[in-house]
């Protein structure tokens, strides 16, 4: 099969997010006076570069993009198993305004460098600063941060390196679709 997506795919659901698939989820947690703290999913969301960290994530201009907008700052949250229900409560659509973090029995903690809630007992969370916004095609931004500081859960450290099974990191797929990282495979670049 060959579709041109400017003229459809045909099938009974969209195929594009099934494609670019296993992608990580960012719970990006956010904080504006006058309309409180926000927490909401975004699939599309990803590190970018490493010397300074940076990462980016992107969606429609909803509350979340624009609470960024408004206060320059977001803290990204890594979801395990046992915040995937949790987390997909923060993905209902809201008054903006709204507490997540209340609305979905979530525990949030102050960020160290930026003034933003966090999720308490998330694997990881990155602190971060907008350095970057573009508008994309379709009415989405796309929003850069540099990371500023970084949360790592404790149990989450094995000899040193942050283990992403100790918490069963959750990806998103196509649909409806998440996956559940249980097992690592290690492969070194060859010399």
């Amino acid at each position: 099969m060959f579709y041109r997506p400017e003229e459809g795919h045909g099938l009974p659901h969209n195929p594009f997010n099934a494609v670019v698939s296993p992608r990580p989820i960012g719970w990006i947690s956010t904080r504006v006076p006058g309309f409180g703290d926000n927490l909401a999913p975004y699939s599309y969301f990803n590190a970018v570069a490493s010397r300074p960290p940076q990462v980016m994530f992107s969606g429609e201009a909803d509350d979340t993009v624009a609470n960024v907008l408004d206060s320059g700052v977001f803290a990204v949250n890594l979801v395990g198993e046992a915040a995937l229900r949790a987390m997909n409560e923060t993905s209902a659509r809201v008054a903006r305004g709204v507490d997540e973090f209340a609305l979905a029995g979530v525990a949030k903690a102050e960020c160290t460098t930026i003034d933003c809630p966090r999720v308490a007992d998330a694997p990881a969370t990155l602190e971060c600063r907008v350095v970057q916004d573009l508008a994309l095609e379709g009415g989405y931004r796309l929003v850069i941060g540099q990371v500023t500081g970084v949360h790592l859960r404790d149990d989450c450290l094995v000899a040193g390196r942050f283990d992403v099974t100790r918490f069963t990191a959750v990806a998103r797929l196509g649909y409806h679709d998440y996956a559940l990282v249980r097992e690592l495979i290690e492969m070194r670049r060859p010399r």
